[in-house]
């Protein structure tokens, strides 16, 4: 993998991608290379647009993930899920597409993502990807994001 340098987004000012396609996600060398540990992004306020309707959809997503040689740049990825805002797509490809492209772009030994929707048209969505099994030994924390249960 080829990292960008400097990152294009870490000091800078960026504008918020028009498309999720457009974003470009900075990676930069995993600091304790070698180490199996584990790096959780809460996200409580993602949201996005119905496909059909083009009302807004929102989710809290987590994302987990043992880092290979690089992490993912924080600021970058808070622009390319921001670029979701206007974007309409399903609860399962959006969550699914956010875990695919982390894991294909940045290569960690795991990742997992869990979207945890509010409801449409009453029923609330939650939609899990992972990229197989979890390394061995690693520390595999609870997601603790309650079911959906209504007012009160």
């Amino acid at each position: 993998m080829t990292l960008p340098q400097p990152p294009l987004h870490l000091g800078q000012t960026s504008a918020l991608p028009a498309t999720p396609q457009a974003a470009v996600l900075d990676y930069v060398p995993n600091p304790r290379a070698g180490a199996l540990y584990l790096v959780r992004f809460a996200v409580p306020e993602f949201t996005s647009l119905c496909p059909v309707t083009g009302q807004p959809d929102f989710a809290h997503l987590v994302i987990d993930y043992a880092p290979g040689a690089t992490i993912v740049e924080s600021k970058s990825l808070k622009l390319f899920l921001g670029s979701f805002r206007n974007h309409a797509a399903f609860h399962e490809d959006c969550t699914v597409g956010i875990g695919q492209r982390l894991f294909d772009e940045m290569a960690p030994q795991w990742l997992r993502i869990g979207g945890y929707w509010y409801p449409r048209g009453g029923i609330p969505i939650d939609v899990f990807w992972q990229s197989g099994a979890p390394p061995a030994g690693l520390w595999l924390p609870s997601q603790d994001v309650p079911g959906y249960r209504g007012r009160g």
